[in-house]
C-alpha cells in the first residue's frame, strides 16, 4: 500500500500505512497490562505515552546465541551454549519438602549429562523429557565434579520439531520482571506487522551501498542468519542507522528552513558599541574570539535569522563573545537577553558583564525567581519602555508574561538540550529574533551534527592570555592522608581548594554520608571551618556555603557534583576529585575547569580506588595527558558513546535508538548532505519520494517537523 497523503492532510494525521506500527504493544501476543508497563519502560521513546509496535521494532538485539554448535556431550566446554541430540534416561525427583533440585539423566554416543531443575512442576518435566525418547536440548553446559550438567535448558524439542528453535537467537536488553522468551515472542509478532513501505532512499544510493529495504533490514536484525548481521557495519544495521540519521537531519533542516521563512532582520550598525565593549576588556581578544565575533556579525547583517552554536572549552571566554554580539543589536535600538540554566549562573553572568556594560553605556538588568513582585513589575515596565538594553535571567524569561519592547537577540548558555521547540518559542518574543546557543561542553563534530545540525558552529579553541595549564595527577586512595597533608599546606599558603565527592543515585544515602564524613575529617585535620555543598541542601544553604568560599571566609569547599558547572572562583587553585574512576571523561574535564581560572598555577588530583578497569584507567590517562577539551570529548566518544558528552545518562548517541555516533559518523555527514539536497529539490515533500520521507519522519518520531510545513 503506497504512502499517499491526501490534500486534506492535517498535522496530526499520520499516513495510514503506518497504523499497524503505531498500535500499542498491548495488541501483541503475551503482553498484558503488567508486561506492557515493563515493555514501555524498556523501549518507550517518549515517557508520556505507552510504547508502540514501532518502539519494540527499534529495540535492537545487543548480542546473539549461536545454537548451531553441536559438539556432543563429552566435547562440550564449560560455559558454552550447546545443542545436544540426546536420549532421556532416568528422572531423579528429590524427596518431599527437600530443597534439592530435580535431576534428569540423559546420554548420547559420547557421554552422559544431567539436566537440573529447581522448583519445577513434575508433570511438565515428565511430559517434556519422557524417559527413553530422543530430544534436541539446548542450553549452557557447566562441568561440576568432572561431570557435565545443564541447569534449566532453554529448549527441549522432539527431533521433528527441531526447526522451531532458531539457529541464531537474538539477545535483547531486558528489564527486571520481563523474560527473554516473552520479549522474543512479542518482537516476532511485531516483525510480522511491518507493512510494505515506499522507498525513501534514492535508487542510486541504494545501488551504491547494496543495502536492503527497510522491512528486510528490520526482519534480519530480529531474525539474524549470521553472527555478524547485527554488527554496526553490517548492511542491515547501516541501513537502519542511516534511516534514523536521515530522519533527524531532515527534521533539523526543516526547522532551519522554517526559521528562514519566518524572515530575519538585517542588523549591521557601525559597530561603535561593540568596539566600546572590546575596548573595556582588561585583555586582548584571542584569535578564535575575534573570528567568532566576525562570524556572528556576518550572520546579523543577513536578512535571515541567526541560529549559531558557540562552542568553547571551560574558560575560553564565551561570555565576552556573546556580549560583543549583543552590543551589535543594542546599537540598532533593539534589546537582547541572556538566558542561563540556573540562578547562580545568571547572577554570575550579570556580575561579570556589569562593569563592561557600564563602561560601554549598555543598560543591564537581572531578572530571577527571587525578585519580589514589585521588582518584577518594575523590570517589566522598564523592558516595555525600552529602558533596559540587555536582561540576564533564567528560563523564566521566556515563560509566562515577560514581554519586550523590541527583542532582537537571545543568547542561551549551557543548555545542551535546548530543543527545537524552545528555539521556536523564542521567536514569538520579538520580531526576527537571532539566537546564539553557548556550551562549555566540547562536543565532537559528529555529535554537533546530531544535536545541533540545524545550526552554524563557531569554536573557541584557545584560552585567554595569562591562563596557566592545569597539572593533573592520579593518586591511589591509599595515599589519602598524604593528600590531606598537602591540602593543609596549600591552605596555609593562602590557596583555595575544591574537594569533590561522587554522587551515585542508587546509593544516595551512602554517598551523602560519605561527603559529610569527608567534610568532618577535613575540618578535624585542617583545624578550620570547611564549606559543604550537596544536593539535599536548600538553595539558601548552598548559596551561603559558596559565598563563604568565594569571599575567603572558608578556604576549602567539599561538594558533590551538584557544584554548579559555571561557578567562578578565580583564586581556587586545587581540585581533588575523590573516586575519579566513577566519573566520565566529560564530567572530569568540567570539574577540572573549576580551577586554573586565575594567573596562578593550578592542579587537579584524581583520587582513585584500585584496581582500575581498562576504561577507567584509559580515562585517567587521558586526563593526565591533555587539557584540550575537544580532544577529551573525542576520546570520551570512543570510550563511552555520545550520551555522556551531551549530559544524558545512556551510552550511545543521544536521542537515537539504532545509530551510534562513533560507528556511524560517516553516515551522519552523508545524511546531512542528503537532507539539504532533498529540501532544495522538494521543500514541501510533495514528490513521490517526499511523501515516502514523511513516513520516515513519523517512524522515527520526527513528525513535529512536518507541522512546520503546515505552519508555513
Amino acid at each position: 500500500m503506497p504512502c499517499r497523503l491526501s490534500k486534506v492532510y492535517t498535522p496530526n494525521m499520520r499516513p495510514p500505512v503506518l497504523d499497524p506500527l503505531f498500535a500499542p504493544v498491548s495488541t501483541l501476543p503475551g503482553i498484558g497490562p503488567k508486561i506492557e508497563k515493563l515493555v514501555s519502560g524498556l523501549v518507550g521513546s517518549q515517557p508520556d505515552r505507552d510504547a508502540t509496535v514501532a518502539d519494540l521494532l527499534f529495540h535492537i538485539p545487543h548480542s546473539l546465541i549461536d545454537r548451531r554448535h553441536r559438539p556432543g556431550i563429552a566435547y562440550s566446554e564449560n560455559g558454552d551454549i550447546v545443542t545436544l541430540d540426546v536420549t532421556i534416561g532416568r528422572h531423579i525427583a528429590p524427596p518431599r519438602h527437600s530443597k534439592a533440585p530435580y535431576r534428569i539423566n540423559a546420554y548420547d554416543e559420547t557421554g552422559q549429562i544431567t539436566f537440573v531443575f529447581f522448583h519445577p512442576r513434575r508433570d511438565w518435566l515428565e511430559k517434556t523429557f519422557p524417559e527413553g525418547e530422543r530430544r534436541i536440548v539446548s542450553g549452557k553446559v557447566e562441568w561440576f565434579n568432572e561431570r557435565p550438567q545443564m541447569v534449566h535448558p532453554d529448549y527441549s524439542l522432539k527431533p521433528e520439531e527441531a526447526e522451531e528453535m532458531p539457529a541464531i537467537e537474538p539477545v535483547y536488553p531486558l528489564t527486571a520482571g520481563l523474560s527473554s522468551k516473552t520479549l522474543q515472542k512479542a518482537v516476532r509478532a511485531a516483525v510480522d506487522r511491518v507493512p510494505h513501505l515506499p522507498e525513501w532512499l534514492n535508487d542510486a544510493h541504494l545501488h551504491q551501498t547494496g543495502w536492503p529495504n527497510f522491512a528486510e533490514a528490520l526482519k534480519t536484525l530480529h531474525a539474524p542468519h549470521e553472527r555478524n548481521d547485527i554488527d554496526p557495519a553490517s548492511p542491515f544495521m547501516q541501513r537502519l542507522a542511516y534511516d534514523e540519521l536521515l530522519a533527524s537531519q531532515l527534521a533539523l533542516a526543516m526547522v532551519r528552513a522554517h526559521m528562514r521563512t519566518l524572515g530575519g532582520i538585517s542588523r549591521s550598525p557601525k559597530g561603535e558599541l561593540q568596539k566600546a565593549v572590546i575596548a573595556s576588556l582588561p585583555f586582548q581578544l584571542t584569535g578564535s574570539q575575534a573570528k567568532a565575533i566576525e562570524e556572528i556579525n556576518e550572520d546579523l547583517a543577513k536578512p535571515v535569522r541567526m541560529l549559531r552554536l558557540l562552542q568553547g572549552d571551560v574558560g575560553a571566554g564565551k561570555t565576552v563573545v556573546a556580549l560583543a554580539a549583543l552590543a551589535q543589536v543594542i546599537e540598532t535600538g533593539a534589546q537582547g537577553a541572556l538566558m542561563a540554566p540556573t540562578e547562580i549562573l545568571a547572577r554570575q553572568h550579570y556580575a561579570s558583564m556589569l562593569p563592561l556594560c557600564e563602561k560601554a553605556g549598555i543598560r543591564l538588568a537581572l531578572m530571577t525567581g527571587k525578585d519580589s513582585q514589585k521588582e518584577r513589575r518594575l523590570r517589566q515596565e522598564q523592558l516595555d519602555a525600552g529602558e533596559i538594553d540587555l536582561v540576564v535571567g533564567t528560563h523564566a524569561l521566556f515563560q509566562g508574561t515577560v514581554t519586550f519592547r523590541n527583542l532582537a537577540m537571545v543568547v542561551v548558555d549551557e543548555q545542551h538540550r535546548f530543543g527545537v521547540h524552545q528555539r521556536l518559542a523564542l521567536s514569538a518574543k520579538g520580531n526576527g529574533v537571532d539566537v546564539l546557543v553557548m556550551t562549555a561542553t566540547p562536543i565532537p563534530r559528529t555529535l554537533v551534527l546530531t544535536g545541533f545540525g540545524d545550526m552554524d558552529v563557531s569554536r573557541l579553541t584557545d584560552k585567554p592570555a595569562g591562563r596557566k595549564p592545569i597539572t593533573t595527577v592520579s593518586v591511589s586512595l591509599d595515599r589519602l592522608d598524604e593528600i590531606i597533608g598537602r591540602v593543609g599546606a596549600a591552605v596555609a599558603d593562602g590557596q583555595k581548594v575544591y574537594w569533590v565527592c561522587p554522587l551515585v543515585e542508587e546509593s544516595e544515602k551512602i554517598d551523602l554520608a560519605a561527603v559529610e564524613e569527608r567534610h568532618r575529617v577535613l575540618e578535624h585535620a585542617l583545624r578550620q571551618r570547611v564549606s559543604l555543598v550537596h544536593g539535599r541542601m536548600n538553595a539558601d544553604e548552598k548559596d551561603a556555603a559558596m559565598a563563604d568560599f568565594k569571599s575567603g571566609a572558608t578556604k576549602v569547599l567539599v561538594a558533590t557534583t551538584v557544584i554548579e558547572v559555571g561557578v567562578d572562583v578565580p583564586d581556587a587553585t586545587i581540585i581533588v576529585i575523590e573516586h575519579a574512576e566513577r566519573f566520565g571523561l566529560a564530567q572530569l574535564h568540567q570539574l577540572r575547569g573549576r580551577v586554573g581560572r586565575g594567573d596562578k598555577p593550578s592542579s587537579c588530583v584524581l583520587l582513585y580506588k584500585g584496581p582500575l578497569g581498562e576504561t577507567a584507567g584509559a580515562r585517567l590517562n587521558i586526563m593526565r595527558q591533555t587539557n584540550d577539551g575537544f580532544l577529551i570529548a573525542e576520546e570520551d566518544l570512543k570510550l563511552r558513546g555520545g550520551g555522556e558528552i551531551l549530559g544524558t545518562r545512556q551510552s550511545g548517541t543521544p536521542g537515537f535508538r539504532i545509530a551510534r555516533a562513533d560507528e556511524h559518523a560517516d553516515l551522519m555527514e552523508v545524511a546531512r548532505d542528503d537532507a539539504r539536497l532533498i529540501l532544495e529539490l522538494d521543500p514541501d515533500l510533495k514528490t513521490k519520494r517526499g511523501e515516502a520521507l514523511r513516513c520516515l519522519l513519523y517512524l522515527f518520531g520526527r513528525d513535529a517537523a512536518i507541522r512546520l510545513l503546515r505552519a508555513g
